[in-house]
């Protein structure tokens, strides 16, 4: 396959940013094409020649490739890999984590130039943190560079001079002392003492920092020269510090590299409100976006697919680019790299996955057939585990490791191993613990991970050697549920019809099916609790599936066993877990492995053991690395080696790289290390990890209601799923959509239903239905929360409908005769002021509708029986006038019309704006009375009146009395302003405070 570029020197020229191939030291001239980004439009155009030593760059960063190119409204930046670490070597082709990673802007050469220089200084201050001196690197990438295995020292000048090496770090050497950094490093600490412990701490300025938008107050009280100061980042050595993390990275270390904006691009968000509503979170979309690809959760080959199995490797001989080939279930900067791909440069196109890349080597002391098999040596550390491949080439002598991993003499009875694993998490319903749960309308689950543990010989295939590939499946439950963020012991709540779910169910498993073979669920959900129900739920779908034909509806069975972890293996007995595979055994014997040799694919693993606890994390790491490790003693056994991988002290390297990986999905999934983590690495369970795994518990719990939210959103949207206007969004509310159902569809599906179950005269014609928010109270504008429902409008009446949105049955309704609709009324709509969304005129409209009950308020309330209930509420005040006690009015507000409108014709059309989406609503009612008002006064003029004479014919309004819209505000913005208390302001605050820093 074409070369991918190993080294790019980025810099910024007058008319872009230059992206330069070069090659990586010992290795032959770079013959890919440099390229240029231009600035503002972000355009790649190739360059025909090497710019490198013009007078208008002098400043390089050396990258390690590119992760893409981010898009927000109208700036772009290019993130680019300027830390990585080697993790692991895969027949020769080394698999790196990115450990850091630079955005650099394309608003201008002078922003450019400073964010480059920044990541420089910080790529210096490692190399110098670590020991390394040296201004280069020893950058081979020939499986043998940095065999340090710290992260990669990558250089401060770009161009080093000749006969330059790298000094080797002296790792027993002390770098720092208290003295040092209090006084030496002072200006670390002053950054965050400015914040907490100044008058200033938390002025418009520093707000503006951490990228909240100023209060209308701070910025009156702030000159325009202040607010752009505020938006900018402070010059490096000034900028403010602070903690937090994903997959609890530093931000101390990993905020340096935040660009400043462009001053115009600054000056015109400023001047230009609709633009400042798209851009006030700018500053912690890159922060999280810049911990989130430096968080060690993200690895990349140049020559290696770790998309794929081993077994299913794509030809390396082809003319065909990696990203061609690479999985597109596990592609995670596809989004962000399109562009390049766009541009036909391959070379720079770099695939990712999220998961985990982990290796180990060992010895086995023994004679081939020997039940004394033992294990003698083991390396853990990467650098050792790479010694020991290259050792075992073909031209290397081979040797032994000894317990310390230190190489020993020969020995003939000695077998050198690897193993390696790799996970990979799915972009499919890809997200958080609790935001993303359960399953989508098209069959992806929440957390779905590939796991695959491959055992090879250190120098792999020569002389015959086989190669194992044991894959497993890890997934949330694949029904539509969720579960509250606010509790430690949350309750999960099933959502949709039996229908609904049992159609997605069948999509999910027919996908795992083609994908993997046959598949067996281990279920370890409590069959008691607040686990029981969803628990349930899924044994009857995969009963009800099965008996329907199985998964593909030809007899393929779901094998099923649900095995409650936590009654089972109560007291820390987490070694019950054996019985488990006393009942799987048999199964997973036949599912067996794929195995390798010569090249050549000589058996195939023939189905998938699919694992799901409730997140699918601590009990499920703890049953994966214990059929894991079934599976690895009967591969040993294949070659006459018997080992006890259960008991035997020196196989601690197993478990420690199982519960790496268990750590890994846990805290990109839950924020935190995984549970009962303790067992994982020792097999034994003891109170001082069920302690720490309390620590942790609460860990989880404020990620789960703080961090979490702004951090999904940033996934969203750096995978593609949702546009900038979700920041916009969680400013207002704080909180992040599912964006994998499908709303539009959802509001639609509960309209069918309203007019199914609410309009029982079949004569009754539906003309259109709507789903909007309403007060939550009627006869009132304003009383919170604000509730979704549903308005059916017939040829002779309103249907005021309230849904259950969890099962998506009806609640209630009433109905409303067109002829007692007295007064119809639409403006703007404002129900809070505490965001910029909120108090936008033009999405913030709605209409009131003023009628008489007439003989009675009649609500139908839909629970066993459907029965009436006479509501009261207080007299309220319409156009002016008071309304009787028969009279009432309710308030409906329109809902973002892309995820909520649907046309009378019920086809697909471009959504209207919310003004024009009452106006229809409205149009369509007022038009409806009118026509029955016409209707009736029609049968009274067939009768003449003599008295009238020869009186002047009224106008058709007032012969008829027909319906007219009134232009109104329902609740104006300065009313609105008034009804928000100061308690409701100061809590916002605080929320906005700790959840958008």
């Amino acid at each position: 396959m074409p070369g991918i570029v190993r080294k790019v020197l980025i810099f910024a020229a007058v008319d872009g940013l230059i992206l330069q191939p070069a090659p990586p030291r010992n290795h032959k001239p770079a013959t890919e094409q440099a390229i240029k980004l231009e600035y503002k439009t972000s355009a790649i155009t190739p360059l025909l020649k090497d710019r490198r030593q013009e007078d208008t760059a002098p400043s390089t960063l050396e990258a390690h490739g590119v992760v893409g190119l981010l898009k927000v409204s109208s700036s772009s930046f290019l993130i680019s890999i300027s830390r990585r670490e080697q993790v692991a070597q895969i027949k020769g082709k080394p698999i790196y984590s990115i450990t850091e990673v630079a955005l650099i802007p394309l608003s201008s050469q002078v922003d450019a130039e400073k964010a480059i220089v920044r990541a420089r200084d910080s790529q210096h201050r490692h190399a110098q943190e670590t020991g390394n001196n040296s201004d280069s690197e020893p950058d081979s990438d020939d499986g043998r560079d940095d065999l340090s295995m710290t992260e990669d020292n990558s250089v401060a000048s770009a161009h080093p001079e000749e006969g330059e090496t790298a000094a080797k770090p002296d790792l027993h050497k002390r770098t720092t002392s208290i003295a040092e950094d209090v006084i030496s490093k002072k200006g670390m600490y002053g950054r965050f003492t400015q914040r907490w412990f100044s008058k200033g701490g938390w002025t418009a300025e520093n707000k503006r920092k951490e990228g909240l938008s100023a209060s209308q107050e701070d910025l009156a009280n702030a000159s325009k020269a202040d607010q752009l100061k505020a938006v900018n980042p402070a010059p490096d050595g000034e900028q403010e510090q602070g903690t937090g993390s994903v997959a609890e990275a530093s931000k101390d270390d990993q905020t340096s590299d935040i660009p400043n904006q462009a001053p115009e691009e600054v000056k015109h968000a400023v001047d230009d409100a609709s633009e400042t509503q798209q851009i006030p979170l700018l500053p912690k979309l890159l922060t999280v976006s810049k911990m989130l690809f430096s968080s060690r959760s993200f690895f990349f080959s140049y020559d290696y697919d770790l998309s794929r199995s081993i077994a299913n490797q794509p030809n390396t001989s082809t003319s065909v680019p990696l990203f061609k080939t690479f999985d597109p279930l596990f592609f995670w900067n596809r989004n962000l790299v399109g562009p390049f791909i766009d541009a036909g440069q391959n070379g720079f196109v770099l695939p990712l996955i999220q998961g985990f890349a982990g290796q180990r080597a060992f010895t086995v002391d023994a004679a081939s057939g020997s039940s004394e098999a033992s294990i003698s040596g083991a390396a853990s550390a990467p650098q050792d585990v790479i010694a020991v491949q290259e050792e075992s080439t073909p031209d290397a002598p081979s040797q032994a490791l000894d317990n310390a991993g230190i190489a020993v003499a020969d020995k003939s009875d000695q077998n050198q191993l690897l193993l390696t694993l790799v996970s990979r998490r799915s972009v499919k319903r890809a997200g958080l613990r609790y935001l993303r749960r359960g399953i989508d309308e098209e069959g992806n689950v929440a957390n779905s991970v590939e796991t695959e543990q491959i055992l090879s010989a250190a120098e792999w295939e020569s002389n015959g050697k086989k190669i194992y590939s044991f894959l497993q499946y890890r997934g949330s439950m694949p029904l539509f549920f969720s579960q509250s963020p606010y509790s430690l012991k949350p309750i999960a709540s099933m959502q949709g019809s039996w229908e609904q779910n049992a159609e997605a169910f069948r999509l999910h498993f027919q996908h795992l099916a083609a994908r993997y073979g046959n598949v067996q669920v281990d279920s370890l959900v409590d069959k008691s609790g607040t686990e029981s129900a969803v628990g349930g739920a899924f044994e009857k779908h995969a009963i009800s599936l099965n008996e329907k034909g199985g998964i593909d509806g030809k007899g393929n069975k779901l094998g099923f066993e649900w095995f409650d972890f936590h009654h089972i293996c109560r007291g820390m007995k987490f070694e019950n877990v054996s019985q488990l595979f006393d009942i799987l055994g048999p199964t997973l014997q036949t599912y067996s492995w794929s195995v390798l040799q010569n090249g050549q694919a000589i058996q195939r693993q023939s189905g998938i053991l699919r694992t799901n606890c409730m997140d699918c994390l601590d009990r499920t790491n703890v049953v994966q690395s214990a059929c894991a490790r079934n599976s690895l003693e009967q591969q040993l056994g294949d070659q006459g080696i018997a080992i006890d991988l259960q008991k035997d002290p020196r196989t601690a390297w197993f478990n420690s790289l199982w519960a790496d990986n268990g750590d890994a999905i846990s805290r990109q999934y839950a924020g935190t290390a995984a549970l009962k983590g303790d067992f994982t690495r020792t097999r034994k369970r003891n109170i001082t990890g069920a302690l720490t795994d309390f620590g942790l518990t609460l860990s989880r719990y404020y990620n789960n209601i703080v961090n979490d939210y702004f951090a999904q959103n940033v996934i969203d949207y750096l995978l593609g799923r949702v546009d900038e206007s979700i920041f916009i969004d969680f400013e207002a509310d704080m909180k992040a959509q599912d964006y994998a159902v499908d709303l539009r569809k959802v509001r639609h599906n509960a309209i069918e239903t309203c007019s199914r179950q609410c309009i029982e005269d079949a004569k009754e014609d539906l003309i259109a239905g709507w789903t909007l928010t309403c007060p939550k109270d009627t006869n009132s504008l304003r009383s919170l929360p604000f509730e979704e429902c549903v308005l059916l409008l017939t040829d002779q009446a309103l249907y005021f409908c309230h849904m259950d949105w969890t099962t998506e049955k009806v609640q209630s309704f009433e109905r409303i005769d067109l002829e007692c609709i007295d007064a119809i009324a639409k403006g703007t709509y404002i129900t809070s002021t505490l965001a910029a969304r909120e108090m936008d005129e033009r999405k913030n409209v709605g209409f009131i509708i003023a009628y008489s009950t007439r003989g009675g308020d009649l609500v139908r309330v839909n629970t066993r029986s459907l029965g009436s209930d006479a509501a009261e509420g207080p007299t309220k005040m319409i156009a002016g006038k008071s309304t009787k006690d028969n009279n009432k009015l309710i308030a409906f507000k329109a809902l973002p019309p892309k995820s909520s409108f649907v046309s009378i014709e019920g086809r697909d059309q471009e959504p209207p704006s919310e003004i024009e989406h009452i106006k229809i609503i409205c149009d369509e009612i007022v038009k409806l009375v009118n026509a029955s008002r016409k209707g009736e006064s029609a049968i009274i003029d067939d009768k003449p009146n003599p008295a009238e004479g020869d009186r002047k014919p009224e106008s058709e309004a007032e012969k008829h009395q027909l319906l007219v819209v009134e232009e109104k505000d329902i609740i104006s913005l300065a009313d609105a302003k008034k009804s928000t208390g100061y308690l409701e302001q100061l809590g916002y605050s605080l929320k906005k405070l700790v959840w958008a820093t």
